[in-house]
């Protein structure tokens, strides 16, 4: 085992974009960390870089307490057993997932563990993308919130990322005709080749708001992952009975003072209902959509595709991506190389 380990902890909280002094490394001495009762050791190998993290750095209410200045930053990942403690359901080799935080080694209560499979056609790092956290706010948003039917038009924006891209996928599915937006010429061909939409759209392009109107006509389904001026877009152009599902706001993390929406008269002309959700909320039915997504992956009907950026000390760096569209894919950390047995899954 090594003597010292480095972890990343919330140095200042942002005003606006993340900077270079949001964050700091630490190192710390390998013999502090002490595996108790019902307790793992966990070596970290992968990280989940997700926009949710740019909220928890805020102070203010929320879901979640917000990471606290000098606390490990907050994060969810994978990682494998190196040593239990008396009375642990797990043994040295499990590759588990948990919320560790950014840190090359933690220590983790056995009932905040997961111990992962992967399922045919998948991978571990699925359970950071499709089959984790972004897979169900995917699956739990589109079919129980936006309640999507088949024939119905659904807009998906932010529809590269994580969750747009399978949204768009499980929109496909159900039978609905499906409009992604994204803001690069590559993105939208991948949407739109890769993935099936029947009409990818560039939120850069001049005549972008011209090209909605036309794409779109009026929707069923909005599931909106930027907020701002591309909701009220959306509000502008329901259907009777719309559903807008309200998952996340991009375009708001980094503002200050985020713009409200204009549109929202529409909702009472249209009968129409926004509604926002948390993942969590879900966590009993995850294993129905679990499986569900595992089918689509094992015949290849379903796809994903990954940005990995190596190495924890660069996590600050890699997490404003999120918010320019400089990434391509799940963005993920990768901390340590899985074992080569569990590499092979």
């Amino acid at each position: 085992m090594p003597k010292t380990y480095s972890q990343i902890v919330l140095r200042e909280r942002p005003v606006a974009d993340i900077l270079p002094n949001t964050f700091e490394s630490k190192t710390k001495a390998f013999d502090e960390l002490h595996v108790g009762k019902s307790q793992a050791l966990v070596q970290v190998t992968y990280l989940s870089l997700d926009p949710a993290m740019r909220g928890w750095i805020n102070n203010t209410r929320s879901y979640l307490p917000p990471v606290k200045i000098g606390e490990v930053m907050r994060g969810s990942g994978l990682g494998v057993v190196v040593s239990v403690g008396e009375g642990s359901k797990f043994k040295k080799g499990d590759l588990v997932s948990g919320r560790f935080g950014w840190t090359e080694y933690a220590v983790a209560d056995d009932n905040t563990l997961e111990k992962i499979s992967p399922p045919p056609g998948s991978t571990s790092l699925d359970f950071l993308n499709t089959l984790g956290m972004p897979g169900m706010t995917a699956y739990f948003g589109l079919h129980d919130v936006g309640q999507l039917k088949a024939g119905e038009t659904l807009v998906v924006s932010g529809a590269a990322g994580a969750v747009g891209s399978l949204v768009c996928q499980l929109g496909k599915r159900a039978g609905a005709r499906v409009i992604g937006i994204a803001g690069t010429a590559d993105k939208c061909t991948w949407l739109k080749n890769d993935l099936g939409v029947d009409e990818a759209l560039n939120y850069k392009s001049p005549t972008f708001r011209k090209d909605f109107g036309k794409a779109v006509g009026y929707l069923d389904v909005y599931f909106d992952n930027v907020g701002g001026e591309m909701l009220d877009l959306a509000l502008s152009k329901l259907n009777k009975n719309a559903r807008v599902v309200l998952c996340g706001a991009i375009s708001a993390y980094n503002t200050p003072q985020p713009r409200g929406i204009v549109q929202y008269l529409s909702l009472i002309s249209q009968r129409a209902k926004i509604e926002g959700f948390l993942v969590l909320d879900y966590v009993k039915q995850y294993p129905r959509a679990i499986e569900e997504i595992a089918v689509g992956l094992a015949d290849g009907s379903i796809k994903r595709k990954f940005h990995i950026v190596e190495g924890l000390q660069n996590a600050p760096n890699a997490l404003p991506m999120l918010f320019s569209g400089a990434n391509s894919g799940k963005l993920v950390v990768k901390v340590s190389d899985e074992p080569p047995m569990l590499a092979k899954l």
